[in-house]
């Protein structure tokens, strides 16, 4: 009798599906509709996927494949639907570049007929404008296809030049004049400032986008209600033209003399940045400051604002005008007002009508004073100006999740696999924008946030611009380690990323740290987005693991020492960041194997800066000599690589110990809710910040002009 073979299928019954054919249908299917089943953390090694997070992710984007007859049906419906179309939902022609394959692979004698975006009619695809256009094909055998035609700029706009920044979360940023947390007057100080005194050529700043409304306010900038319009808290209340003719005097100096004592318990008595508190005094001022009548100029400009923004600013104020009577999370609020479309929606619109036209005009007014930021900046000699942030996703309970709620995958949110640094792997708790529905609508909702965030910023850092090209599905109810990666069409991402930028000018900086997948930063800098590199990731991970010298860095990025997820350079310098971990009860290790392991990498880090002549060993002066001296050096360093940006977190500044955020966090440590401090952790307002001695001294470093600058 012959052997068994180790990979002989078990018995089965009759009529039941083999499992080998089952398993090569399901991956068959879902490869059709970019949805991985499996994926490498490192090189040499692939890890599959479970079938139920493969299945639950084919569900979110409306495929049935929950038995092996459903993907059997599933997977012929799409190779008949793929095999049968003449063109895909979007076509992308770079400038410049050869015809696309989904033009070529037309039959011969397929007529094409093009509608441009500003409805011109023309035959064929010859010597488009730049945009998004409607694309007909005729096909010889009867068929017809529609397609969006995104015609793009072979490239990205690139800096102008090389240039130094400041990095900065707002809400940090408290001047002597906001209301208990940084405002878009300081970030317009501060960048004046830089740009005038410091030789600076950006700002960048956390998310700005509106936030879910509710005591607590979740403090993370990067879990918005809204990524399509600001949040009004950032607004300075006494720069709106209207303030000065409120006509309720008295109440408005009460509400400032609690604004002025909120703002005294922060920076005078070492209270926590009260984000809620703030709002509630502004949403207070700001109703007073709305009852006041707009004058011609101001109301014309209002309503251009709101015909430029249409339905997706009426569905933003509608949001938060129900969110006011029915609580923050849409899924609790009565069956008709959960669709936006509804005509219960519609009645509550009316009946609301005057909460909506309030949260209208503050989207305006956040705008206004965010365009006005920027031309401060420019104004005042920075080449970029403010470098706004990106977040990946929304929150599922927001105005963004409701109102496009067809183009978000339900029973889904956005994380990470488990890497080296969390075994777990990460859940975001972000719904992800369904692949095929944006492809079916030209990535129209895309497309008008690009839009929308182009209108201020001088530059876009996208968070994990790696969502451009694939995110990590974790089904509802299932651990992090149970998802599976889904692809998008990075292409068209691209393609219109390009468009908007040239459009506005705008530079774009793209979030890439971590794992990324092969290939995803070579396409990002040919397109011309640059990266992030941060000082102490920069090691020869593929040689000796030793530093990276500065001419070895990529040019294509913006170059860092940290990030507001990472410790504060004082902090690494001098192990308070392991210190801080340890007083928590997050190390996975003794304290003194991580105590050892972070002295060894900083003194490798100082030995390197040495042995290049950027820093004196040992220095002279008195203590804390050495740590500012170090941080100088760390900076010399990062100019002697060839990155066109150098990033200055700000806190370092003034020796700052605390990060913004500690990840893996969130009762055991204040997040998003810390004013810039000195090195003794004393709240520093912006007055006292830009005449630092040590702030000073560093930015000299910085300084085109300075000798010891670039």
């Amino acid at each position: 009798m012959a052997a068994a073979h180790d990979d002989a299928e078990p018995p089965r019954t009759a009529g039941e599906e083999p499992p080998r054919t089952a398993g090569r249908e399901l991956s068959r299917l879902a490869e059709l509709h970019g949805v991985a089943t499996s994926y490498s953390p490192a090189p040499d090694r692939t890890v599959a996927v479970p079938a139920s997070a493969v299945v639950a992710a084919l569900a979110a984007l409306g495929v049935d494949a929950g038995t092996p007859d459903a993907v059997r049906a599933a997977l012929a419906a799409r190779e008949r639907e793929l095999r049968e179309r003449l063109l895909p939902p979007t076509v992308v022609q770079w400038a410049g570049a050869e015809p696309p394959a989904a033009l070529t692979a037309l039959p011969a004698g397929t007529r094409l007929r093009v509608e441009t975006e500003e409805g011109e009619e023309r035959d064929g695809t010859a010597d488009l404008p730049l945009g998004v256009h409607r694309l007909t094909a005729h096909a010889p055998d009867g068929r017809t296809g529609q397609a969006h035609l995104v015609v793009a700029p072979d490239r990205l706009p690139a800096p102008p030049g090389r240039s130094y920044g400041l990095l900065v979360q707002l809400y940090s940023l408290l001047s002597r004049r906001s209301w208990g947390m940084g405002d878009l007057g300081d970030l317009a100080e501060l960048a004046g400032w830089a740009g005038r005194t410091a030789g600076a050529g950006f700002v960048q700043v956390n998310p700005l986008h509106a936030a879910v409304p509710g005591a607590p306010t979740d403090p993370s900038p990067y879990r918005p209600s809204s990524r399509r319009f600001p949040d009004p808290v950032h607004l300075r209340i006494e720069e709106i033209p209207e303030f000065g003719y409120v006509e309720d005097r008295e109440r408005l100096h009460t509400v400032l003399e609690r604004a002025e004592r909120l703002r005294a318990t922060v920076l005078d008595k070492g209270a926590l940045i009260d984000r809620d508190a703030v709002w509630e005094l502004k949403r207070e001022a700001l109703e007073l400051v709305a009852q006041v009548p707009l004058g011609p100029g101001r109301q014309a400009a209002y309503d251009d604002f709101r015909a430029a923004h249409g339905q997706a600013l009426d569905d933003h104020a509608t949001w938060y005008a129900l969110a006011e009577v029915h609580g923050s999370d849409w899924h609790r609020w009565p069956d008709g007002l959960r669709d936006p479309r509804s005509a219960a929606t519609a009645r509550a619109r009316t009946e609301l009508a005057d909460r909506v036209a309030f949260h209208t005009r503050l989207a305006w007014l956040t705008d206004g004073q965010l365009r006005a930021a920027q031309r401060a900046a420019r104004e005042a000699g920075m080449p970029v100006g403010i470098v706004h942030d990106l977040a990946v996703g929304v929150h599922p309970v927001g105005a963004d999740a409701w109102a496009q709620q067809d183009v978000f995958a339900a029973g889904t949110s956005v994380g990470a696999p488990p890497d080296a640094f969390n075994a777990r792997g990460q859940d975001w708790g972000l719904p992800p924008w369904r692949p095929d529905r944006l492809a079916a609508c030209g990535h129209a909702p895309y497309r008008d946030l690009l839009r929308a965030l182009f209108r201020y910023a001088g530059a876009l850092r996208i968070d994990h611009v790696m969502g451009l090209f694939r995110l990590w599905w974790v089904p509802q109810g299932s651990p992090p380690t149970e998802g599976t990666y889904v692809r998008y069409d990075a292409d068209a991402m691209l393609a219109l990323l390009a468009l908007e930028a040239t459009r506005a000018g705008a530079v774009v900086i793209g979030e890439d740290l971590g794992t990324v997948e092969p290939g995803v930063r070579e396409t990002l800098q040919r397109r011309g987005v640059l990266g992030t590199s941060v000082l102490w990731f920069e090691r020869d991970w593929e040689g000796d693991g030793h530093p990276l010298p500065p001419e070895r860095w990529r040019a294509d990025c913006l170059a860092t020492a940290t990030t507001h997820d990472l410790p504060p350079t004082a902090a690494r310098l001098t192990g308070d960041h392991v210190d801080l971990r340890d007083r928590l009860g997050l190390l996975t290790r003794s304290a003194a194997e991580e105590r050892a392991e972070a002295a060894a990498d900083t003194a490798e880090w100082l030995a390197l800066l040495g042995s290049l002549g950027l820093l004196d060993s040992p220095a002279a002066g008195p203590p804390g000599s050495d740590e500012e001296e170090e941080i100088r050096a760390v900076h010399r360093f990062l100019l002697g690589t060839p990155a066109r940006l150098v990033g200055v977190w700000l806190p370092d500044g003034v020796g700052d110990r605390r990060p913004q955020n500690l990840p893996g966090t969130w009762d055991l440590y204040p997040n998003w809710r810390l004013p810039i401090a000195d090195r003794e952790g004393r709240p520093v307002p912006l007055e006292e910040l830009v005449a630092s001695p040590r702030l000073r001294a560093l930015l000299e470093v910085l300084r085109p002009s300075s000798p010891s600058g670039a």
